[in-house]
């Protein structure tokens, strides 16, 4: 509806073929881009395609299901760009018309019509569908506002504390093992130091956009603050993610970041740990990978280290410790 240039698509549904043709004919010379039926059954199987008309004009009495049931049956729909309906009836009694109202149809007309009166519902009509269309697009801004970090643009902590918190969840009920990868930046105050924090901003936003091209489309990334993050890969054994964290420092030490004040040559260190059975428990697995950390800083930094845990009797490959599986 608010696609600028484009035409209002109006739906008209109505039997006699009369009306019908009026309503074509007036909608039309009204610039809409209209789209005609008969019935009612042909009228939801239009109303339910991807793409939609956002109005619609119904009468009352169809053949197939009729104006209010196709109402009825719009509102049921969960997750689906809102439709407003016009009723077309020749019922006048009150109690009549306030049951198409509360079957889910916004506004109605009786017949015979006014041509004006007809035109300004309708525009009525866009102008809901305008502002609701505004209202949703709000609620998204929002909700990415307050789920992704403001510089980055990718998740902030609590969202990727969420999803490592459903990844345990799942493991619960799949039992397959998953991963974590904790990413640090190294000498980074160096390069605040250096080069000025805008500078050290244009790398945080960087790295992340490394992050992100260098993990699979169903891992998580997210900035746990400063410049840590934390990567959560779904079905990852211990190799599977050493190749993921090693594929990452690689993506980031080869090339340098295009700061405004020219190229900075960047490295991370990485964490590794993997959760197999029973599902380990957030900070349990968050705890290994920062041992796994601080461990890569200390052995001099651009480098991956896998979580270590404690020997256990049993083949090496047996889950030992808590819950987190032998490198």
């Amino acid at each position: 509806m608010n696609d600028v240039g484009k035409k209002k698509r109006v739906l008209i549904a109505e039997d006699d073929p009369v009306s019908r043709r009026l309503l074509e004919a007036i909608l039309t010379k009204w610039d809409y881009d209209v789209t005609v039926v008969a019935d009612g059954l042909e009228a939801m199987r239009v109303l339910d395609s991807a793409d939609a008309p956002r109005l619609a004009v119904l009468d009352w009495m169809m053949p197939g299901m009729q104006g209010v049931q196709v109402c009825q049956r719009l509102r049921e729909r969960k997750g689906r760009p809102y439709i407003y309906v016009l009723l077309l009836t020749g019922r006048s009694e009150k109690k009549d018309l306030l049951h198409g109202l509360e079957f889910g149809a916004d506004d109605y007309l009786t017949k015979p019509f006014d041509a004006q009166e007809l035109r300004a519902r309708l525009q009525v009509g866009g102008r809901i569908l305008n502002l609701q269309d505004d209202l949703l697009a709000a609620q998204e801004t929002l909700h990415f506002q307050a789920t992704h970090d403001s510089l980055t643009g990718i998740p902030n902590r609590a969202t990727i504390m969420e999803a490592l918190a459903a990844e345990i969840s799942r493991q619960k009920r799949d039992n397959r093992p998953f991963g974590i990868v904790l990413a640090d930046i190294d000498h980074f105050k160096a390069v605040n130091d250096t080069y000025g924090h805008l500078a050290g901003d244009d790398v945080l936003r960087t790295i992340a956009q490394r992050l992100r091209s260098s993990t699979r489309p169903y891992d998580s990334v997210g900035r746990l603050g400063g410049e840590e993050f934390l990567i959560v890969a779904p079905s990852s054994d211990v190799s599977g993610t050493m190749a993921l964290a090693e594929r990452i420092r690689k993506d980031i030490e080869s090339q340098p970041v295009l700061a405004q004040v020219g190229p900075i040559r960047v490295t991370v260190s990485l964490g590794t740990a993997v959760s197999a059975r029973p599902p380990c428990a957030v900070k349990t697995i968050l705890q290994l990978a920062d041992d796994a950390l601080y461990r890569a800083k200390e052995n001099g930094r651009n480098r991956t280290e896998p979580a270590v845990v404690p020997e256990a009797d049993g083949p090496a490959s047996e889950v030992v410790g808590d819950c987190v599986a032998k490198s």
